[in-house]
């Protein structure tokens, strides 16, 4: 990036893109270019460990140079609009357009816009239709492509399901084909028939989805399945030791150490647990292997467990105690995601108090046993108090709560269940020294989002849950306890793209050309923009967001993700049976 552009714009050092660790091989001398990007800004991107793994995997091929791009700043956009020049990759500065592949990682609904915000400041057509062998193949993976039907317009393939093994599988086959379609003796409808051989790889213009009177989804031909890709072995898998360590503070700021994926539990909202469906765990000795050699790269003060249920890690405690003890003489903090109480009830927590004294994170997730049933969460009051008491003992100051609103068969007993159980895990501080302790709460309105058992739920209305937001409000009296709201209108949106069909490509296009952009911000978020976006496309959001018969054919059902449709349907009655 040129040193003027830098110095006209607002925090200059997330574009530098040279640094500590970063990837340095010559774009001229490969046969084959990745950008790979986040459409988000460089502190999101910079957090995400799926990117950080994909980079290392991609430049550990020979013959592939892998560079990144992040969505830039307002100031960025209008500078490079200004100026008539074309978004480029953060490591040599070449433009996105000059790249054989552009890929996104699709983390958030609300980042819809930010990918054709891209494209269009890249020099890309935005549909995927009007791209030919001059552009390069626009691709995307990550969790929302468990559901690419929304964003079908405008990408050629989608990987589903865990990229690590699939995109290579894809560069091999690419490799072969490249001189024939750059040439013209391929069509790109040949290639992309070619590359979606490749096990876990959409290429959405193959099919062409057929709709009834109503607008609903008849039928998809031709009616093949696309299967989830994973990886079978979590040891082999490679991991990013060598820690780029950005020049700016990013959002997760710290070496995470993915120690599992998948989950144990069946919890019914839960779609990260159909995304990294089955389970697989590292063993203790490779990840402490690894936290070590991250370190050493890094430098960094802070290391984070990083899994769907850290608590059901097995050996949990020891790989704690080992961790701790490798790193008390340095002063490393190690950070644990949201957990189970009981696997705070053994020495775990005193075992992190011993270094730094964090804030512990739990997700009853409702605030009574009957809506926990519901959901199928394995939550323990009588274990969680009892952790909290050990915690206060250790000297642990406050503790965060996460909280659905919106559950089928909620009742005023379940929200005053919310604030009652935060007073008491408020409350109990005062038996072990000291007063109440500070208890931040988060509160999420439900979204049932495809392959889960609530997939087929009604989705409630911003009324209602508005409605239950002020209720809590009034309700909740206590100065110690902190109640965060999640938008509502936000949750809305994300509902009707997480849940969408193809249709949904038009709205999101005529979004953007209202200026939607960062969405997943509230302070650029415009919910008048996408209504009238809706309005003009003439597509109803409140449609996406009614029960669903569970005979239905649903925009996602293509995509097999190892969990047979009828296990969840069994899920889904028996979650309907426990909230009555």
């Amino acid at each position: 990036m040129s040193e003027d552009i830098l110095l006209s714009v607002h925090r200059p050092g997330q574009y530098l893109g040279n640094e500590w660790n970063v990837s340095k091989k010559d774009f001229d001398s490969c046969s084959l270019s990745f950008a790979l990007g986040f459409p988000d800004l460089y502190e999101i991107g910079m957090s995400n460990l799926g990117l950080r793994i994909l980079y290392g995997v991609l430049n550990n091929i020979p013959d592939v140079v892998c560079e990144r791009f992040f969505a830039p700043e307002a100031d960025m956009e209008a500078v490079l609009k200004n100026s008539n020049r074309r978004l480029a990759s953060w490591e040599s500065s070449r433009e996105l357009i000059d790249f054989d592949i552009l890929g996104f990682s699709l983390g958030s609904e609300l980042n819809y816009t930010n990918v054709l915000g891209i494209l269009e400041l890249s020099g890309l057509p935005l549909q995927s239709s009007l791209r030919d062998c001059r552009y390069p193949l626009v691709i995307a993976g990550g969790p929302c492509a468990l559901n690419p039907e929304p964003m079908a317009d405008f990408f050629d393939l989608f990987i589903i399901g865990e990229a690590e093994e699939a995109v290579v599988d894809l560069l091999n086959l690419y490799r072969k084909h490249k001189d024939d379609y750059k040439n013209g003796r391929l069509s790109k409808a040949g290639l992309l028939l070619e590359l979606s051989q490749v096990e876990g790889v959409y290429a959405p213009s193959l099919y062409a989805p057929e709709y009834d009177h109503a607008g609903r989804l008849i039928k998809k031909v031709p009616a093949l399945k696309v299967k989830k890709r994973i990886v079978a072995n979590l040891d082999s898998a490679y991991f990013p030791c060598n820690w780029m360590v950005p020049y700016v503070q990013t959002v997760h700021d710290r070496i995470t150490l993915e120690i599992m994926r998948g989950c144990p539990n069946r919890c019914r909202f839960c779609q990260a647990r159909s995304q990294y469906y089955p389970l697989r765990v590292r063993t203790k000795e490779k990840v402490v292997s690894m936290a070590g050699l991250a370190y050493l790269s890094s430098g960094y003060e802070e290391l984070s467990l990083a899994g769907l249920s850290v608590s059901d890690y097995p050996g949990l405690e020891k790989l704690v105690s080992d961790l701790t003890a490798n790193f008390k003489e340095r002063a490393v903090n190690l950070s644990l995601p949201s957990l189970k109480a009981k696997s705070l009830l053994g020495n775990v927590s005193s075992l992190i108090a011993k270094i730094k004294k964090t804030g512990l994170t739990f997700a009853p997730e409702a605030g009574t046993q009957r809506l926990r049933q519901a959901l199928a969460k394995d939550f323990s009051e009588d274990d969680f108090f009892k952790a909290i008491e050990a915690a206060y003992c250790a000297g642990y100051q406050h503790l965060k709560l996460y909280f659905l609103i919106g559950l089928p068969g909620e009742k005023e007993e379940d929200l005053d269940g919310i604030i009652n159980f935060a007073r008491a895990a408020s409350e109990l501080k005062k038996k072990i020294k000291g007063g109440a302790a500070q208890i931040n709460i988060s509160i999420n309105p439900l979204i049932p989002k495809p392959h889960t058992p609530l997939q087929w739920l009604k989705m409630e209305s911003i009324d209602s849950i508005k409605e239950k937001q002020n209720y809590l409000r009034a309700h909740c009296k206590n100065k110690r306890i902190r109640l965060d709201f999640h938008n509502i209108e936000m949750g809305f949106l994300e509902g009707v793209l997480s849940r969408g069909d193809r249709l949904l490509s038009a709205v999101i296009l005529a979004a953007y050309k209202k200026g939607a952009r960062f969405d997943a911000w509230s302070s650029s978020f415009s919910f008048a923009r996408w209504q009238e976006a809706f309005s003009e496309a003439g597509v109803d959001p409140k449609r996406y967001l009614m029960e669903k018969e569970t005979s239905e054919i649903l925009p996602w059902d293509f995509i097999d993700i190892g969990i047979d449709k009828e296990d969840l349907i069994i899920e889904f009655n028996r979650s309907h049976d426990s909230a009555l």
